[in-house]
């Protein structure tokens, strides 16, 4: 199988890069949600935990158990609330709250223009009466926003919006609440020395989608794509590749078989415009379930070394490139 490399000094790079904006490792929470967006759920909080963060965030209590031992406190951002003594558990709907566990600590979101999930701002009061009255520890208040990354003014309106919520949650009398809005994007456009926590996902990883107008961070990528040649073969002009036989060799070459395919996460879609790997290599013909075939003859070769050049190359973005990549994949530091 297609194996993963994690540059170890590449994601410290990029923490102490956004380390310079919130001037407090404390204030960094690492969003390690769906595999860590590829890169390995533990691996990356152990890396996380070495560098000094203490706090994470993840998309469900059994992500969070797995890495519990790693980190201070973690927000499970998509299942019930439960007592626990490390997690705080996001509410996303008054239904959230009325099921949450009495006791339980939340985090209570905020739909500030999204509309995707969280309250709506007419409802802020009936939920912080529920909170109270349910007996919940509320810890946090959080938003998201929808358009950090375009070139818009949409994340100053929303930004606005959620100021009002934050004088609205201090007028209803709760104290020592955080507040949270900030993710990867957003953190890249504005200071974050005032923030009580960045949730920091795809920028951690070495990533911006920002347009080039904004200034950025010297982010590097973490993640790199390796397969291994399984057999090779000299082909005669005019021999066909794969399914289908759709790559015809336009001379005699010398084609390898590599050991990654759509079963591994790799896109069957991306030989519809044949997908040039890192080292230059075109993919020959289709994606097979476990292969691809290329013409090297190299024992292994790298198939992405910028997730979001590749993404490029398929009509997609970073972030798809990396979180489908197999869970059973080999992830090695280096």
């Amino acid at each position: 199988m297609a194996y993963i490399k994690i540059e170890r000094q590449n994601f410290f790079h990029n923490l102490s890069q956004f380390l310079s904006k919130t001037g407090s490792k404390e204030s960094i929470g690492i969003v390690l949600k769906d595999n860590a967006y590829g890169h390995g759920l533990e691996l990356m909080a152990k890396l996380s935990s070495e560098f000094g963060l203490t706090q994470a965030v993840v998309r469900t209590y059994d992500e969070a158990k797995e890495i519990k031992k790693y980190f201070e406190q973690i927000l499970v951002l998509g299942d019930k609330a439960i007592i626990d003594d490390k997690c705080s558990f996001t509410l996303n709907s008054l239904d959230d709250i009325k099921i949450a566990q009495k006791g339980s600590t939340v985090e209570l979101k905020v739909d500030t223009g999204m509309h995707r999930n969280g309250i709506s701002m007419s409802q802020l009061e009936e939920a912080l009466t529920l909170i109270r009255d349910r007996d919940l520890n509320l810890k946090g208040i959080m938003t998201h926003n929808r358009s950090a990354d375009e070139l818009s003014s949409e994340l100053f309106w929303q930004q606005k919006s959620f100021e009002d919520v934050r004088d609205r949650v201090g007028e209803f009398g709760f104290k020592d609440i955080r507040f949270h809005s900030y993710n990867s994007a957003t953190s890249l456009r504005l200071g974050c020395s005032d923030e009580d926590m960045i949730r920091l996902g795809i920028g951690a990883y070495g990533y911006s989608e920002l347009p080039k107008i904004y200034d950025s961070l010297n982010l590097k990528p973490v993640l790199s794509l390796w397969a291994r040649k399984i057999s090779t073969r000299v082909l005669k002009k005019g021999e066909r590749v794969g399914y289908g036989g759709t790559f015809i060799a336009p001379r005699e070459m010398i084609v390898s078989t590599y050991d990654l395919g759509y079963g591994d996460g790799w896109m069957r879609s991306s030989t519809m415009k044949p997908f040039v790997t890192a080292e230059g290599l075109s993919i020959l013909g289709r994606v097979s379930m476990d292969y691809i075939s290329l013409e090297s003859s190299k024992d292994e070769v790298c198939i992405v070394g910028n997730a979001l050049f590749a993404g490029r190359q398929i009509g997609t973005i970073s972030y798809e490139i990396m979180t489908q990549l197999s869970e059973g994949m080999d992830r090695e530091v280096v």
